[in-house]
């Protein structure tokens, strides 16, 4: 559900992959895997594989987990090849969703996708109808706490593109696609850790959601993120805080 700069969003998508470890690493090993064979074993070269290896490092992936799932994506066997597609929707409320799959069975894919959004009160669109509303970008989120000075500095000093803040006065830092693992890199050397780091499709335009309307929206993406054929899920809501009960 990256894409937005509410701290609310990350808080709700953070504890949901924190009870989902398993399914977590098993999503970042398939990109591991895959991004090595489509574009090479050297993060040197191959901006997703960097990417993809800082996305591991930061769910806690062992090292050596990490080079096996590029070792085995860098051997170029067809074996359990896999499909990457997009599929585009709305959510209640007309929230726009791009959900990010690997499958070796499209069939399956879009009717489990299908049947996920009719069941929570969204629908399936066709190609482009919500792509154009994203863009693909790294996000670096510090909270109020990190000195907003030394984020600017590292920010100018690294190349990233833009630094916000939210109205909670957290920081945000955005990158683009390609440059994000240099910006994150100059970050931790400077012992500026953030807090949550990511590429992502970030929304250009957001829909904001009521209490109950975030409910309804974290429904579907829980329902989609539980697909095993399923790697991300993105959407432009800007999530309201839920009560404790949830």
């Amino acid at each position: 559900m990256a894409g937005h700069s509410k701290w609310a969003n990350i808080k709700h998508r953070k504890a949901r992959q924190d009870a989902k470890r398993a399914k977590v690493w098993t999503k970042v090993i398939r990109e591991l895997t895959v991004a090595a064979r489509l574009g090479g074993a050297s993060p040197t070269d191959n901006p997703r594989l960097r990417a993809a290896m800082d996305n591991a490092l930061t769910v806690n992936m062992p090292r050596d987990t990490i080079d096996r799932a590029i070792a085995r994506g860098a051997g170029n066997s067809d074996e359990g090849a896999l499909d990457e597609i997009t599929y585009e929707g709305y959510g209640p409320g007309g929230v726009a969703f791009l959900v990010e799959t690997m499958t070796d069975n499209r069939n399956r894919t879009v009717a489990a996708i299908r049947h996920a959004f009719s069941k929570y009160g969204g629908s399936l669109g066709t190609t482009g109808s919500v792509a154009f509303q994203f863009d693909r970008r790294g996000v670096l989120h510090f909270d109020r706490t990190t000195d907003e000075d030394t984020i600017m500095e590292l920010a100018l000093e690294s190349g990233a593109e833009d630094v916000e803040s939210d109205e909670d006065g957290n920081s945000v830092v955005f990158t683009t696609f390609e440059t994000f693992s240099e910006v994150l890199a100059v970050f931790r050397e400077a012992d500026c850790v953030p807090l949550h780091s990511e590429t992502t499709m970030w929304p250009s335009t957001t829909s904001t959601c009521d209490e109950a309307l975030t409910e309804k929206t974290l429904n579907l993406v829980d329902a989609l993120e539980e697909l095993d054929d399923v790697q991300n899920v993105y959407t432009n809501a800007e999530l309201s805080e839920l009560s404790e009960s949830r």
